[in-house]
């Protein structure tokens, strides 16, 4: 009877099913998740990758690294890394390449070892020690840029024209840079910057009484920001260095003088700017030429500035803006970087609003009715590159404070980052004499002066939870 049985088996068909070539498929999947806890299923699916943030092309020219004493013939690749995040320590740059999470574009024809993914997304990765070429490219995870968050925003100064001991305190660590001909500092969000009768607490008043430090008068501001617009202030300590450097921020014509170093220095000064906006500009970058025009309000008691009239007979002013995207679309806005050619009042502001239709978190003023649509109706996001939808993971320990992208009224986010002015130092004596080649002692200090600031608390906190991970 046991051979009849035997012998009516399929014997080929049993060993395929049980040799390692062909092994069963199992009815269920067992995994256990962090708790120790048995589950049917297949696993889920791990962390999707950071996005990428889109770095300036490297730019062609004698000096591509602003503001050092000596220009290096050739630029690596963490050298160019380095010198764009400044206020970010190097030791979190280095990681990033030593993750090999730091990619450039490729073309069609290139091949890698990871061909498949580069042919899909035209990137490949890329080495620390790799020579930079003008137009070359980098991108890199967003998070490069993180930083650490306090729980409590700084005090501002209260509206007093005399400020105590600890409003001094906090004006002096607002101070990034200081030599004898200007100052620079990082302005919060929410000061003023010219007083009047019922506001103290302004940038001049303020400076005049706590940054004087023993000269007969205060430092004066060179530029303004909008009230409650972050970042670079620059102001200057003498009369000299006030006036050359307002004729530079107005135009660099006037700024011009009969020393070939200062007229190249002056070529070299850019401003640049952080912007968080709602939705994504048209073209991922471009030049925005739009002369702009104010109009009164409310019998003369406020004032708009608006897109000017084609015809130009309104009294409009010439307003021009260069602008980046620097990322996706994340939660239904994107970060965007913009350097004004022109400086008119609240000149990015419209034309992010009016020209480019994507107006800045926190701008109510050019785009209270976007806003409303933005938080009423929220638009799912989806991959740039798979195309599947996703949604934020906020970040262990990361508390929403008041202004940051999840609030229900978010602060402005529009931050001057970067700045890179002539060292004016450099060409004015102490008595204020000037010198076209330079002063005798100060042949070693460099032509140029760049500076970065930090973004303010309520921005860190939208660029980390928009750089968090994504699930």
């Amino acid at each position: 009877m046991l051979r009849r049985r035997l012998g009516t088996w399929p014997w080929p068909a049993v060993r395929r099913g049980l040799s390692r070539l062909a092994p069963p498929a199992p009815a269920a999947v067992v995994r256990v998740d962090s708790n120790n806890v048995a589950r049917l299923g297949a696993p889920k699916p791990g962390p999707r990758p950071r996005q990428l943030l889109s770095l300036p092309p490297f730019p062609a020219g004698a000096d591509p690294l602003p503001g050092r004493k000596v220009a290096p013939r050739h630029v690596t690749a963490v050298s160019w890394v380095k010198h764009c995040f400044a206020d970010v320590p190097q030791e979190v740059v280095q990681a990033h390449f030593n993750k090999r999470q730091v990619y450039t574009e490729c073309s069609d024809q290139e091949v890698s070892a990871e061909g498949i993914w580069c042919r899909k997304h035209h990137l490949k990765k890329i080495k620390h020690s790799e020579v930079m070429e003008p137009g070359m490219r980098i991108h890199l995870p967003v998070s490069v840029a993180e930083a650490e968050i306090k729980k409590r925003y700084e005090t501002i100064p209260t509206a007093t024209l005399h400020p105590n001991r600890d409003e001094i305190e906090y004006l002096k660590r607002l101070v990034i840079y200081k030599d004898s001909a200007i100052l620079v500092l990082n302005k919060p969000p929410k000061v003023p910057m010219k007083g009047n009768l019922p506001v103290h607490n302004s940038m001049d008043v303020l400076a005049a009484a706590a940054l004087s430090y023993g000269n007969e008068e205060g430092p004066k501001l060179v530029h303004r920001l909008d009230r409650d617009t972050s970042g670079l202030l620059l102001m200057g300590r003498t009369r000299e260095s006030f006036t050359r450097l307002h004729w530079l921020f107005t135009s660099i014509k006037l700024a011009r003088t009969a020393s070939q170093t200062w007229n190249t220095a002056c070529e070299s000064y850019v401003q640049r700017y952080w912007a968080l906006v709602i939705g994504t500009p048209t073209e991922s970058e471009g030049v925005i030429s739009a002369p702009l025009t104010k109009v009164l309000l409310d019998d003369g008691k406020a004032e708009r500035v608006i897109l000017a009239h084609p015809s130009g007979i309104d009294g409009a002013q010439e307003a021009v803006t260069e602008y980046r995207v620097m990322g996706p679309t994340i939660n239904g806005c994107s970060w965007i970087e913009l350097r004004p050619l022109t400086g008119r009042k609240h000149q990015l502001r419209v034309h992010c609003a009016e020209a480019l239709g994507t107006p800045i978190v926190g701008d109510y003023k050019y785009g209270w009715f976007v806003h409303q649509r933005w938080k009423q109706n929220p638009q799912p996001d989806f991959e740039p590159f798979t195309g599947e939808p996703y949604k934020l993971r906020r970040p262990e320990g990361l508390e929403v404070q008041k202004g940051s992208v999840l609030s229900k009224v978010p602060l402005l986010h529009l931050h001057c980052r970067e700045m890179v002015v002539p060292n004016i130092s450099k060409f004015l004596s102490n008595t204020g004499e000037w010198h076209d080649n330079g002063t005798p002692w100060s042949e070693e200090k460099p032509n140029l002066l760049r500076f970065i600031a930090p973004l303010p608390a309520h921005m860190k906190i939208s660029w980390n939870i928009m750089s968090s991970y994504l699930v």
